[in-house]
């Protein structure tokens, strides 16, 4: 601009000069004066046109600089301002920032405090603020307006203050403060206007006409479940109970038709109560989901029912592989434990015969056998049942195992002491054994224990570590392979000669029934007493079972052979001075 300046007052001086030659020529007939004095102005007005000019050069050249200056100045300012903005945005990546969040939507982020508040604390307000106003009855979104002043531009509702922006948030997003305040100003706006339409008066009222409904449907729906089942109860179980036999377990009667009609009965309220209490939950459930207060209310009241049926539905679904090797599993032990007990059947009858193995061991073996392949088939089914392989699953297995092996010491020492006696075979059932001061026929012999029926019909229960470790007595088993000797002992007097006892006793022996004839009776001297010689008569019987019987009969016959030969049996000590005292022996016999 400079420039044309100067142009124009270089031309203006010229036409000056050319004018003042002009005068100078037309006025030569003037008077040197006068020609003086133009000729000194003219001078005057050219150094002032060239100080002038200088002035003006000078300033080109700073207004020059100056320009030069502005330029870098501005190109700087350009490169700093883009420098800025890289280092900005570099920030931004590495800084997460606090964004506002309103139902699931991101209004905005924000970086930077504002004094000392954190971004999370501003957008925490700002937050509850939104809120506050959208939730309101009744609102006009036209009152959210910017107000801008020196330190921040602040977005607000009437007075109250929803969110400011500084300087450094708009230096944080690359925008004008003010441009950044209003960008969020609408953004806000959008929000609040979605919230007053979920939370407003008119949702409200139209929420409670709902309600109203769906009490109104609530009300004729218990009414017609209640109406239904007052018709149909009676007609329903009277059309029942002519169908339906009565239930009966082995010739017991667990539900006759008095108890059947009761139970119909129970099944018909029960079924009515839970269909009128699922109608008012469901209805409940409505009714809190059209209110956006209690609509999370209602999801959860909807998960109480739901959530454990879908669990139970997808824990059925992915457990049936497994269920399907249970199922295979059971069967094939069962038709093991099948043929198992068919052979076991077959030994104990005798129709199948195996060196070595008595038909009695059939029974005990196969319970063993039965006991081993349930163990075997439940340690296979156990780690296919659901949640087996969980560290409480495994728990409670453990701690039932310690509290069964601990109680059950006893138990396990009977039950192996019976295992034991089974293959032992000391006694079966039916044979007539002494055990301790117990004598009688044994009735029963299990895992546990062993019951006797002695001579009086008492049964008395041993168990079976108890039968181990006494000694046992099996009369029966005697009398069948060699024959048990009956033996009694009497006392006589010294008077007596022994032949004469010997043969009075063997007399007294052939007379008694159950004792055997081969081998023969015989007599035994055993002791030389003070006062008497003891004698011992011993004869063989396989009467096992009858043994008293045989004994009473022996002992009666011994009193009468003697009584009859005249031979006093000195039982009671008597001295061999009698003092008169007549001889003891009955008068009658």
């Amino acid at each position: 601009m400079y420039r044309y300046f100067v142009r124009i007052m270089v031309v203006g001086l010229m036409l000056m000069r050319a004018a003042t030659g002009f005068c100078q020529e037309e006025k030569t007939l003037e008077t040197p004066s006068v020609i003086d004095s133009l000729q000194a102005v003219n001078d005057s007005i050219v150094e002032s046109l060239n100080h002038q000019i200088q002035e003006l050069k000078l300033k080109g050249i700073m207004m020059q600089e100056q320009l030069e200056r502005t330029g870098k100045s501005a190109k700087q300012d350009s490169l700093r301002q883009a420098e800025r903005k890289a280092r900005v945005d570099s920030l931004r990546n590495v800084t997460p920032g606090a964004p506002l969040i309103i139902d699931g939507d991101t209004l905005l982020v924000i970086y930077a405090r504002k004094g000392g508040m954190l971004p999370e604390a501003r957008v925490s307000a700002a937050r509850s603020k939104i809120y506050e106003v959208g939730k309101q009855l009744t609102m006009f979104v036209d009152s959210i307006y910017v107000f801008d002043s020196e330190m921040s531009s602040d977005v607000m509702v009437g007075e109250d203050v929803i969110l400011s922006v500084t300087d450094l948030d708009a230096l944080w997003m690359g925008m004008e403060r003010v441009e950044l305040a209003e960008t969020y100003r609408d953004v806000i706006s959008e929000k609040v206007n979605q919230l007053h339409e979920t939370y407003g008066l008119q949702q409200k009222l139209q929420s409670l006409g709902w309600v109203a409904l769906i009490i109104a449907m609530q009300v004729l729906l218990i009414w017609g479940i209640v109406w239904l089942f007052r018709i149909w109860k009676f007609t329903v179980t009277r059309r029942l109970l002519s169908r339906i036999q009565s239930i009966s377990i082995k010739n017991y009667p667990m539900l006759d038709t008095h108890r059947l009609g009761v139970a119909i009965i129970f099944v018909f309220n029960l079924v009515r109560w839970l269909l009128i209490l699922l109608v008012i939950l469901v209805g409940i459930t409505f009714m809190f989901s059209f209110f956006p207060e209690t609509k999370t209310f209602t999801y959860t009241v909807f998960g109480f029912i739901w959530h454990p049926f879908r669990d139970i539905l997808k824990s059925v679904v992915v457990y049936l592989p497994n269920l399907f090797k249970i199922i295979v599993i059971i069967i094939c032990f069962h038709y093991l434990l099948k043929l198992v007990r068919y052979f076991a059947n077959e030994v104990a009858s005798g129709r199948l015969k195996i060196n070595g193995f008595y038909a009695d061991w059939a029974m005990p073996t196969h319970t063993i056998l039965r006991v081993l392949l349930y163990s075997f088939m439940l340690v296979m089914i156990w780690p296919l049942l659901p949640n087996s392989d969980s560290e409480i699953f495994q728990g409670v297995s453990v701690f039932i195992g310690v509290v069964v092996s601990l109680g059950s010491t006893s138990v396990v020492g009977n039950v192996m002491a019976g295992l034991v006696m089974t293959y032992m075979r000391p006694f079966r059932v039916g044979d007539y054994i002494r055990y301790g001061d117990t004598e009688g026929e044994v009735v029963e012999k299990s895992m546990l224990v062993t019951r006797i029926r002695t001579r009086k019909n008492e049964i008395v229960t041993i168990p079976n570590s108890n039968m181990m470790s006494s000694q046992t007595s099996n009369y029966t088993l005697s009398a069948q392979q060699y024959g048990v000797i009956v033996h009694t002992k009497i006392t006589i007097g010294y008077d007596e000669p022994w032949q004469k006892i010997e043969r009075l006793l063997l007399e007294a022996a052939d007379k008694t029934d159950g004792i055997k004839k081969h081998p023969k009776p015989f007599v035994r001297i055993t002791t030389l007493d003070d006062f008497y010689v003891e004698y011992e008569i011993n004869g063989c019987t396989d009467r096992a079972k009858t043994l008293p019987v045989v004994y009473s009969a022996l002992h009666q016959n011994i009193l009468d052979t003697m009584h009859g030969a005249g031979v006093e049996i000195m039982s009671p000590h008597i001295e061999a001075r009698r003092d008169n005292l007549p001889v003891q022996i009955p008068s009658e016999m």
